[in-house]
């Protein structure tokens, strides 16, 4: 009857009903034990297709909790839904909220998240009225949001220090007619009303980092229009994206920014004319005013900000030194990349960044790791905890900063900070329930030892979403009247003094995780770009303009390697073969002509090889080279087996390259011309042909010197007359028309230009 007094509204004091609740749950402790016990014990299968029951058959959302880290005189509101996952209708339910107990420490912190069901005895009591919400049913399957209010002080909160804080619903069944907990959510309540001078020092990063888009290839025009793969990094920076939201967010926030250089000279590429690819051609982009916007919003916020530079196209230094170093060519290129990073940003976003910080894919190191990052001139690495572990059995997470050797440091995030913020932030309630862990840790953390100023890196995933972004800077909000944190930048921490028993071995190549080993580009894809750099370095030096070729394809070459690429081995292979053959298809656009066969019908004559540039801009430093096959039968030039001539050609023209040759025997002699750099390089394709020698007869002789007396004879003749005329000899004109004037010989030479002309005409 004491039950149906209760679902009737009658008033029983907070006490009495929790004994009774807890009485009740007590008598029915065996079956409560299999409920909370039993799901361990059973199949992974069985347990997923078991309808939820107990503490788990409605669940609890947290969605708000505001403010997140209350002082005196605040009311804590909270709010989130519930959600009937059981077959059953809820009845006579009422949400209550459940304070304590303190927690010491971060592994308590841990443990308490780690906890799902209601575990009576160690769940503390709800506060009971006033502060509960009646919820008279929730059918099957139904959602239903609630909002519960609290003065702070009526929270029994006392010392300063992290508190568990939990939702819970409590109601009936049908089939099961008492007071019980069916939903229950946990989450954390930082509690340090005033400002205390123990404070930790919090080093954020705030990356900005973002996948290739930009391909290898480039318009025909003077501007060398960029070719985009895609428009998908529009989307990115339009309003709402990702990119945007970590710009937007950023602003303001106590952050260091870590930016890749790719992504500003993608984004600035994009505010001018660019295109993209569709299919086998290509379309003009039109997101001009979206890239625009974005870097002017970005160069407001990094104004006065700390900015680090990645090396550009943030390249995959695991990969490189467990799969690359040996490759050669390619630690060059990570030098590169660390030399226009700085450069880039610099201009860009009119800031000087620092480019002495490396940044290992999840901070995980080995002796080889370590080497790779500081080849290139960086003296400071961005290391993880779960990496470089503790094994000094210090009570208290040690300060970030700490020397590897060489004069190396390593800058060494905090691991459970750094991934606090992982995983599906878009839900509400994982967002509110990431938000407060993340400053129960920042707590627990400065509480472990409160006497000993420590400076700590967070170092978050690489390209966080938009929910994710939303997420950190919620936290950090909601640290920024700094009661137990204060900001400190990157490159300020990494001078911090380091903590004599912290760890400074690097762990040995063993310990490198396999899952991350996995991921890693092969070493047949540092093989495609050192093969692609080799014809890269054959291709620029016949050019008059090399860096309007060099520069994409460096910058493609720098791609190739990036960390973006982790998990997409497809889409690496791709990119790499794409550069590959773009190359390949420009060095084509020089080339030899085709030539038919040659037949001379003389002893000697001229060869044309004809010489075709397709490039926009002109080449240089080319020698064409003609080898005869039978030098006894046909010589070349000065007598010899093999002739060369230089080749310079503008761009989109052709030039006709003469050689001369001379036959000492009728028959066939094959030749062969081919083209080399000036180094004795070989350039493309080589090209053969046959030359065909006739001898002169005897009759062609007789013939030829019959024609030549011929025209002796009318020249005799017509000198005759013009002497007879000229001393008036009518004897010469009697019965005769009167003697014209002889027109002069047309010019119909190789040098008149007279398209009846025999010379052979040449395209320049």
């Amino acid at each position: 009857m004491a039950e149906a007094a209760d679902s009737q509204g009658t008033t029983t004091s907070p006490a009495r009903r929790w004994l009774r609740r807890t009485a009740t749950l007590l008598v029915g402790a065996p079956l409560l034990a299999g409920l909370l016990t039993g799901p361990a014990a059973l199949p992974a299968q069985a347990v997923t297709d078991k309808t939820p029951s107990g503490s788990r058959t409605v669940a609890v959302s947290l969605d708000t909790l505001s403010p997140s880290a209350p002082t005196d005189g605040d009311t804590l509101t909270v709010s989130g839904t519930l959600t009937n996952k059981g077959k059953k209708t809820v009845t006579d339910a009422e949400v209550d909220l459940l304070v304590g107990p303190r927690l010491s420490g971060r592994t308590a912190v841990d443990d308490s998240a780690a906890r799902t069901g209601y575990l009576p005895g160690t769940d503390p009591a709800p506060l009971g009225d006033p502060y509960t919400l009646k919820v008279p049913e929730l059918s099957s399957g139904v959602s239903q949001d609630f909002t519960l209010a609290v003065p702070v002080d009526k929270l029994g909160l006392d010392e300063e220090g992290v508190y568990q804080l939990g939702v819970s619903l409590t109601g009936q069944t049908s089939d099961a007619r008492y007071d019980q907990v069916l939903g229950i959510q946990r989450t954390f309540l930082p509690w340090q009303p005033e400002d205390t001078g123990s404070k930790t020092k919090l080093t954020f990063l705030w990356p900005l980092i973002a996948s290739a888009h930009v391909t290898a290839e480039t318009g025909s025009d003077e501007q060398q229009t960029p070719v985009f793969a895609d428009d998908d990094l529009a989307l990115e920076l339009a309003p709402g994206g990702r990119l945007e939201q970590m710009v937007s967010l950023g602003s303001g926030l106590p952050v260091t920014w870590v930016i890749d250089p790719d992504l500003l000279a993608s984004v600035d590429a994009m505010t001018k004319n660019y295109r993209v690819k569709t299919g086998d051609t290509t379309v003009a982009g039109t997101n001009q005013a979206i890239a625009k916007q974005w870097l002017t919003s970005l160069q407001s916020a990094v104004k006065d900000a700390t900015v680090v530079a990645l090396p550009f196209a943030d390249p995959d230094l695991a990969s490189i030194a467990h799969r690359g170093k040996n490759v050669s060519g390619t630690l060059s290129h990570l030098q590169t990349a660390t030399e226009v990073a700085g450069t880039t940003v610099e201009t860009i976003l009119h800031v000087k960044p620092s480019t002495d910080f490396a940044w290992p894919v999840d901070g995980a190191i080995d002796p080889s790791v370590v080497d790779v990052a500081t080849s290139a001139g960086a003296h400071k690495v961005i290391a993880r905890s779960d990496s470089l572990e503790e094994s000094g059995g210090l009570s208290y997470t040690p300060t970030a900063a700490r020397p590897v050797g060489g004069g190396t440091t390593a800058v060494v995030a905090d691991h459970r900070l750094s991934t606090a913020f992982q995983g599906d932030m878009a839900k509400a309630g994982s967002s509110t329930l990431a938000v407060q862990k993340f400053l129960a840790q920042t707590l627990a953390l400065t509480e472990q030892a409160p006497d000993k100023e420590r400076s700590i890196l967070v170092a978050p995933q690489r390209t966080p979403t938009a929910a994710q972004a939303q997420t950190m800077a919620r936290a950090l909000q909601a640290l920024k009247d700094e009661r137990w944190t204060q900001p400190l930048d990157l490159v300020a921490a990494a001078e911090e003094k380091p903590d004599a028993r912290a760890t400074t071995k690097v762990p040995k190549a063993s310990a490198y995780p396999k899952k991350l080993r996995g991921q890693e580009l092969p070493t047949q894809a540092f093989q495609d770009i050192r093969t692609t750099q080799d014809s890269l370095n054959s291709f620029q030096v016949i050019l008059t303009q090399p860096d309007r070729v060099v520069t994409p394809f460096g910058n493609a070459v720098n791609r190739a390697v990036s960390t973006s690429w982790r998990g997409s081995p497809l889409e690496a292979q791709r990119y790499r073969d794409a550069v590959r053959t773009y190359l390949q298809s420009l060095t084509s656009e020089v080339q030899l002509i085709t030539k038919s066969d040659v037949t001379l019908s003389g002893r000697s004559a001229t060869i044309p090889v004809t010489v075709q540039n397709k490039l926009v801009q002109g080449i240089d430093h080319l020698v064409l080279r003609l080898t005869s096959s039978n030098a006894t039968r046909l010589k070349l030039n000065d007598g010899g087996a093999v002739a060369e001539q230089p080749v310079r050609i503008a761009g989109g023209h052709s030039q006709s390259v003469k050689f001369d040759a001379s036959a000492n025997a009728n028959g066939q002699a094959q030749v062969t011309a081919r083209l080399f750099t000036q180094d004795g390089t070989p350039y493309g394709e080589e090209m053969s042909f046959t030359v065909k020698v006739s001898e002169v007869t005897p009759t062609v002789l007789l013939v030829i010197a019959g024609g030549l007396l011929l025209l002796v004879l009318a020249g005799i003749r017509m000198y005759t007359q013009r002497k007879r005329a000229a001393a008036g000899d009518p004897a010469e004109n009697d019965g005769g028309e009167p003697e014209q004037p002889s027109d002069p010989t047309p010019d119909t030479g190789p040098e008149s230009g007279n398209p009846s002309g025999t010379g052979e005409k040449v395209d320049r």
